[in-house]
């Protein structure tokens, strides 16, 4: 079988279900596991990240979609020749990557993932193996990536709760959304604007004040923590004087919904609530 993956948490998810070497082809964006990083970039983003500030970004995205372009571009030609019998994609995010309706045909069988919650991204790892013929696989690093969320819950369950506000951008500040908020809660905190299972939205930075949050986490969808603390130093006025800041590496821990969310998990469990 031959798949080429358009989505990075579809990239990680099918290395964890054993079917890595199966993988031909990848989007600019796969970035994990590190063999993944030598395979063929079919997609490629239009909007250019590297030096430029998370603003211009923003600014870029916004005009992009009021003018109804497409945010990726994918390699046809590329595409072709690499032969795949299945291409995984999404329509969970325009911004993220390649939706489905925007593969061209090359006689693939095109799979979705779409996850907004915790639970159902335990279900679209189950879905894809299943879909590739390794449900077990795929049930054993779901029910394992569950298992140490219910750990984490647990541990902190009688632990004081901090009031937390995760920034999932920060020029200007988005609240959190989708399994981002449950992330927070399983680890123990409050998110004090996040709405779990909904898109992320912006705010502004008085809603944010006003809000109260003890603890301001530094997680731009994209990013790491090097690239979020920068990103912070252009905000840092807007910060009050109470909150304490922590980054985060959004990119690969909570950003993407695969099963590495746990590891996010136990992250902010340990920023909140220090050692387990």
């Amino acid at each position: 079988m031959r798949i080429v993956s358009l989505l990075p948490s579809a990239t990680e998810i099918l290395f964890d279900i054993g079917l890595g070497k199966s993988v031909v082809g990848r989007s600019e964006e796969c970035n994990w596991p590190p063999q993944a990083i030598s395979l063929p970039v079919v997609s490629i983003a239009r909007v250019r990240s590297g030096e430029v500030t998370g603003a211009s970004i923003d600014a870029q995205v916004r005009a992009a979609m009021q003018a109804d372009e497409q945010l990726y571009l994918i390699d046809e030609a590329l595409l072709r020749e690499l032969r795949p019998d299945v291409i995984v994609t999404q329509d969970l995010c325009r911004v993220c990557a390649v939706s489905s309706d925007e593969v061209c045909d090359v006689g693939a069988r095109v799979v979705s993932l779409d996850p907004h919650t915790i639970t159902e991204v335990a279900d679209s790892v189950r879905h894809l193996a299943n879909v590739l013929d390794v449900f077990n696989r795929g049930n054993a690093v779901a029910d394992r990536m569950l298992e140490r969320i219910e750990i984490v819950k647990s541990r902190v369950s009688a632990m004081n709760r901090p009031r937390v506000f995760f920034a999932e951008w920060l020029s200007p500040p988005f609240a959190s959304g989708h399994w981002i908020p449950e992330m927070v809660e399983a680890a123990g905190g409050v998110e004090v604007l996040g709405i779990p299972g909904v898109a992320s939205r912006t705010t502004t930075w008085q809603e944010v004040r006003a809000a109260k949050p003890e603890l301001v986490i530094l997680g731009p969808c994209g990013f790491d923590e090097v690239r979020a603390l920068s990103e912070a130093e252009a905000v840092r006025h807007e910060f009050d004087p109470v909150w304490r800041t922590a980054a985060v590496n959004a990119d690969r821990y909570f950003a993407r919904p695969a099963p590495s969310i746990a590891d996010g998990v136990e992250q902010l469990a340990a920023i909140f609530h220090g050692s387990l």
